[in-house]
């Protein structure tokens, strides 16, 4: 059984309990205001009969089934048509016309100032990510970390020394056409003058059994690299935020048994002239959703036409990993509240004495090479 947005809306707040199903990684992108988190997994713990429950994914697919299930063990479940998307749109229309860029650039310069601003900055200094004459490509996926970066650079070409230009690249690999609104949505509100080009990685990688996401993400960046070139670009930057480099660190460590790190800065091996760039480096994720919340901003988690039915998307044993060395992260920081700190500066303090072995530029080397000579 499904109910409307309109129908949402007339009924009484007290009547019915609003049940965001969706898991914790695309929770930290936004909820409808009021919402209670139950991930789809856990949803045997909905079971007050004397309850009328509106249950929501993020487009309304997964949760119609799910309220189809508690509806024959007596529970008065509802999926709302359409999901979080669907309302996503409608707050978007109901938006629209205020001015929103002005308001976004005001907290970027005073009450996020520290925590975001300054950050940048130094990244952009610290690791010299724009120089004299760059012409860098933004590349917006339509989340919270990449429009965030947008807005920056924004500003940066605004009080900058330097003389670069910015081009806000939008790649549509076969978005569903909800998704792609909620972005053109976005980067109006904002103030955002995004360039969108097309192509069919979606429908490409659809059908791929063996690691299809990784797939999608490596033609993704290739597509990037080689339209920014066409635009005149020599650099293409990407959203990556502090918490993405700490556990990078921790991934290689447990996971794939190397020490690594994710580069402020890259050069390409296989676009001559390019490179990659990171400028939201030294910017901590809380911080950017306390961005987002108080300048009233939804945003999606993944554009992807599949996300709804995909399994390798909602495969739990892919999607997990990050997730558990989150919750690591966080576990270990009640006891150590330089944790997170720490991991970030271990990448910066190798010591080559005592590594057992290393690569360098492919080459491997090992302690046993020197230890006699």
């Amino acid at each position: 059984m499904e109910i409307t947005l309109q129908e949402l809306k007339e009924l009484e707040e007290n009547q019915y309990e609003l049940v965001d199903m969706r898991d914790e990684g695309e929770l930290a992108y936004g909820t409808i205001p009021g919402a209670v988190h139950i991930p789809i997994e856990n949803f045997d713990e909905i079971k007050d009969n004397d309850k009328k429950y509106v249950l929501f994914c993020t487009r309304g697919i997964k949760t119609k089934e799910i309220a189809e299930e508690l509806q024959t063990r007596g529970v008065d479940a509802y999926s709302l048509k359409g999901g979080y998307t669907a309302w996503l749109l409608e707050k978007m229309n109901d938006d629209i016309s205020r001015q929103k860029a002005g308001d976004v650039e005001r907290s970027l310069q005073k009450k996020f100032r520290k925590q975001i601003w300054s950050k940048f900055t130094k990244a952009i200094r610290e690791y010299e990510l724009v120089k004299e004459g760059d012409k860098i490509a933004v590349c917006i996926s339509g989340g919270k970390d990449s429009m965030l970066m947008a807005k920056l650079f924004q500003q940066l070409k605004k009080y900058s020394i330097y003389d670069f230009d910015v081009k806000y690249l939008v790649m549509d690999p076969g978005y569903n056409e909800a998704n792609r609104k909620v972005i053109e949505e976005n980067a109006k509100k904002l103030g955002i003058p995004i360039t969108i080009f097309e192509s069919d990685i979606f429908d490409s990688v659809y059908n791929v059994e063996k690691s299809p996401c990784y797939l999608c993400a490596r033609m993704r960046r290739g597509h990037l690299y080689s339209y920014a070139k066409e635009l005149g670009c020599n650099k293409i930057a990407l959203g990556h935020h502090y918490d993405d480099v700490i556990e990078t660190i921790l991934m290689g460590m447990l996971y794939g048994a190397q020490m690594q790190t994710m580069m402020p800065k890259l050069h390409s091996t296989n676009f001559e002239g390019m490179e990659l760039i990171r400028p939201l480096y030294l910017i901590r994720e809380d911080d950017i959703i306390k961005w987002r919340d108080y300048n009233d901003l939804h945003f999606i988690q993944c554009a992807c036409k599949f996300t709804d039915t995909c399994t390798t998307c909602n495969n739990e044993e892919a999607k997990s990993k990050r997730m558990e060395i989150k919750q690591l992260i966080k576990e270990m920081k009640k006891t150590n509240p330089f944790v997170e700190s720490n991991i970030f500066r271990s990448v910066e303090n190798v010591s080559m004495d005592t590594v057992i072995s290393y690569k360098k530029k492919g080459v491997k080397h090992h302690f046993l090479d020197e230890y006699d000579s």
